[in-house]
Formats: structure tokens, C-alpha cells, sequence
């Protein structure tokens, strides 16, 4: 049975709240750190107060289409994004999650538009793959993060926050990952191309985005890429060493900005993100 989010409900937290709102770049806690996380509401201007935290509507999102096991999922990840956690935050940035803005990324990664444009909200497949454009980003920020901020982090507590929330995130890309390994085969209508392809594509693009090399792979890799070079299958995807890939705050930006630019916005986030850090990429020539 197919179903549609109640519309006191909220949908897309879990897609949106990984990427450059991510802990240090978008974000910038003025008290003991939380967990960031947006929220859009089903319905276009519809957006729960206490999940925007005083930020502008997203544009462009709307209903989506699951079936009922997809539906539970997202509804559970959804509820482990609350950012209701001791902490005040800067107001979220306005973010693009309209289906043209969906659609203009993955025809970058395929090289050529598709007929029709792809749509997150036509089904629970293509809004998977919706989601695994964005929440991966936020797995390699933390472990960016959490490598960074080594040899600076002075309490116990910020310590034990970013291993508990890598520990989340890294389970729910993993879900993420699994959901669309299970069907690596089957193709996406009414497209020509598998599961398979639209993850190793939208990877690709990531990569040549973010200007760093391989960090992001898809489901399914060569053997050079696979867990010690024997696997094709890449549920986990992970470095030579078998150790989660790792993204500086201006990767992530040029990635979710869809220019290759941390200092020039676009794609999810067409005035730039509000935090520290990412308000100060845009200062910069």
C-alpha cells in the first residue's frame, strides 16, 4: 500500500539535515554542542518552528510518494534528527529541495538531461536515491570533524557527542546504502538506468565537486575499490584502510553548493549556509 506523510508530520529531516548544516558548517552552537538538523514539513511552507529554528521555509518541497517500509524508516530517522538538545542555534540557511533543483544535480551526474527530469517525490525509490545524495555527506563531515578537532577538543563531553553522533549517522547511511543495494539491479523508471548507476554516478560527481580525490563510492566498485580489494559489493564504503572517508568543511560546501566552489553558493543552498564558518568562505575572493 502507498501512503503520504500526514501532514502534521515532518519529511525530509533526515535528507536534509546532513550537509553543510552538519556540526561545524553550518552550524554554530553558542553552548554545549547538538545535534543540527533542519526539518521540512510535507507541505511547502508547512515547517515545524522548533526544527527550522527560526530559518526561512525550504523551496520547493512537497509531498512524496512511500510505501510503508521506506515510510517507517525515514519516520524513525526523522525523529533521531530532533535537534531539541540543550543548545541555541543560528537560524538555518534557506535551502532549494524543489524537484528541478533534484534534477538539475542528477543530470549533472548522468552528463545529459533526463526524460522526464528526475523526481525525489515520484515513489520511495527515487526518493532514496534522493537521500543518498545528501546524508552521506554528513557521515564523512563528523569523521572530517572529529579528525580536525583532535588535538583542540579539551572536554570529554564534546568528545563523546561526536563519537555518539558519527555512531547515528554512520547506522543510518548504512540503512540508506543497504535499501538501495538490495535493489541494485532493478532500474529506475522510467529511466534506463539501474540503482547501481545512479549511485556510482552521483558519487563520480561528488568527487569531482569536491576536488579531493575518491572520496565517495557506490554500491557496487571494481575490486580496486572493494573491502581489501575482493569485493565488488560496497554497502560500507570506506578508504584503502578500511576507515570512513573524511571531508574538510569547504568539501562538503562545494559539493552542496553544486559549484566546486566553497566561496561561491548554489544547488541546496542558493544564499550560502549561515554558520561560522561557511558565512566566512562567502567573505572571502
Amino acid at each position: 500500500m502507498v501512503v503520504t506523510f500526514p501532514t502534521s508530520l515532518v519529511l525530509l529531516i533526515f535528507m536534509v539535515s546532513c550537509s553543510v548544516n552538519i556540526f561545524m558548517a553550518d552550524s554554530e552552537p553558542v553552548c554545549q554542542p547538538a545535534y543540527p538538523a533542519h526539518a521540512i514539513a510535507v507541505d511547502e511552507g508547512d515547517v515545524a518552528p522548533q526544527l527550522v529554528m527560526g530559518g526561512p521555509p525550504p523551496i520547493g518541497a512537497k509531498k512524496a510518494k512511500l510505501d510503508n517500509l521506506t515510510l517507517n524508516i525515514i519516520t524513525e530517522f526523522a525523529y533521531e534528527e530532533d535537534p531539541q538538545k540543550n543548545c541555541r542555534w543560528v537560524p538555518k540557511a534557506l535551502m532549494d529541495l524543489s524537484a528541478g533543483n533534484f534534477a538539475k544535480l542528477i543530470d549533472s551526474a548522468f552528463g545529459y538531461a533526463l526524460v522526464p527530469p528526475f523526481d525525489p517525490y515520484h515513489d520511495s525509490l527515487s526518493y532514496m536515491i534522493s537521500c543518498y545524495v545528501l546524508p552521506y555527506m554528513g557521515l564523512v563531515a563528523y569523521a572530517g570533524t572529529h579528525h580536525s578537532l583532535a588535538l583542540l577538543i579539551r572536554f570529554c563531553i564534546l568528545a563523546q557527542l561526536l563519537a555518539g553522533l558519527l555512531g547515528v549517522e554512520s547506522g543510518q547511511d548504512a540503512v540508506i546504502r543497504t535499501y538501495l543495494y538490495e535493489r541494485a539491479k532493478e532500474q529506475v523508471h522510467p529511466y534506463k538506468h539501474t540503482v547501481a548507476e545512479f549511485t556510482a554516478r552521483i558519487s563520480e560527481l561528488r568527487n569531482r565537486l569536491g576536488k579531493c580525490g575518491i572520496k565517495d563510492e557506490g554500491i557496487i566498485v571494481p575490486k580496486e575499490l572493494g573491502a581489501e580489494n575482493r569485493t565488488t559489493t560496497n554497502v560500507l564504503s570506506s578508504d584503502a584502510d578500511s576507515i570512513s572517508y573524511m571531508r574538510t568543511p569547504a568539501e562538503e560546501l562545494r559539493i552542496v553548493y553544486s559549484t566546486g566552489d566553497e566561496h561561491i553558493p548554489g544547488g541546496f543552498y542558493p544564499k550560502g549556509g549561515n554558520g561560522k564558518i561557511a558565512r566566512g568562505f562567502l567573505k572571502k575572493p
